[in-house]
């Protein structure tokens, strides 16, 4: 109970260091991993299951059509593995994958890993339902420090599942960096299954972030009342806008949050003037062609293995390996 507590309190702290360091950028920002509170959570699945966001119908296509041959890739030598899943959600689509490798008696340990507590536990309630005989090891934390303990646990194989083009939400220097480090971490053979949402006609990229119900600008402006609630702010939701873009050149569909008046906003002591429209920069999505892809694996240390594409050609999971 109070090793619980202690994590609430240094991951609050945080929180309040990260906004803090933000709002006092000369280029405001708050990183998106703060939209996933219990009420971001619910907002998510929304945006998920929305008529616009084809990104999750395509990896979801994916898993239908190729989850034979995703099995037997990662069973190549009928050994007992970790299946381990960063950011897992819902797990919606992993649920395709899980079926597939108990229907064929593949002996795996499900290791879900996630930053939200509350998306781990609503999994792990989901997939006891569904699939009773499942191994489920969910770990609440940073994904490199259970990488980390289990490339020394038990000399099992470790296949890490990256969904949802969660990739897409880092820089290109960050990107790098990340899966560099998912490569450090692994021992050769271990895989790397990761989801990317390719280039396409702009305008439906777009939409993806911009829809008609405005459900995605509410996922925007839930992280400004988690700052109230949580952290004792007093931003003024109302006096925001939510405002997406898409660049083609470089790939990159940004959100932000522009304050329509001059205003202030107080946090821990602190005021932070806004002029009017000034953006607060909350999400970046990047989309990758196929050969930028290709080379994010060979500087990362991975050899790209398989690429797996839904029927349209909007996304690919590619499986990398390391050598």
């Amino acid at each position: 109970m109070f090793e619980t507590i202690e994590k609430e309190i240094i991951k609050n702290k945080q929180f309040l260091t990260d906004v803090l360091d933000g709002l006092s950028s000369d280029s405001k920002h708050i990183s998106s991993k703060y939209f996933y509170d219990k009420k971001g959570d619910a907002i998510f699945q929304q945006i998920m299951h929305m008529d616009e966001y084809y990104l999750t119908n395509a990896e979801l296509d994916i898993f239908e059509s190729h989850k034979s041959e995703i099995a037997r890739i990662f069973f190549p030598e009928q050994q007992p593995f970790n299946l381990i899943e960063f950011g897992a959600g819902d797990g919606m689509k992993t649920k395709v994958l899980l079926k597939e490798l108990l229907n064929h008696e593949i002996p795996f340990d499900y290791v879900p890993i996630d930053i939200s507590q509350n998306a781990l536990d609503q999994l792990h309630q989901s997939l006891t339902k569904e699939m009773p005989d499942l191994s489920f090891k969910g770990i609440q934390g940073d994904y490199f420090e259970v990488l980390n303990k289990l490339k020394e646990s038990n000399g099992r194989r470790n296949v890490v599942l990256f969904l949802g083009s969660n990739i897409g939400n880092f820089t290109n220097d960050e990107a790098q960096s990340f899966t560099s480090n998912i490569s450090n971490k692994l021992n050769p053979g271990d895989l790397l299954f990761i989801g990317v949402d390719l280039k396409k006609d702009p305008k439906k990229i777009l939409l993806a972030y911009n829809d008609s119900k405005g459900i995605t600008a509410e996922f925007n402006y839930n992280l400004l009342r988690r700052i109230n609630r949580e952290l004792g702010g007093n931003f003024d939701v109302e006096q925001f806008e939510h405002h997406p873009t898409y660049d083609p050149v470089t790939g990159e569909c940004k959100s932000a949050l522009l304050s329509k008046i001059e205003q202030e906003v107080e946090l821990d002591g602190q005021t932070f003037h806004f002029a009017e429209w000034e953006p607060i920069h909350t999400e970046i999505s990047r989309k990758y062609s196929l050969k930028q892809l290709h080379q994010l694996a060979k500087k990362s240390g991975f050899e790209v293995k398989k690429d797996l594409f839904d029927a349209n050609q909007y996304f690919v999971d590619s499986i990398w390996e390391i050598v």
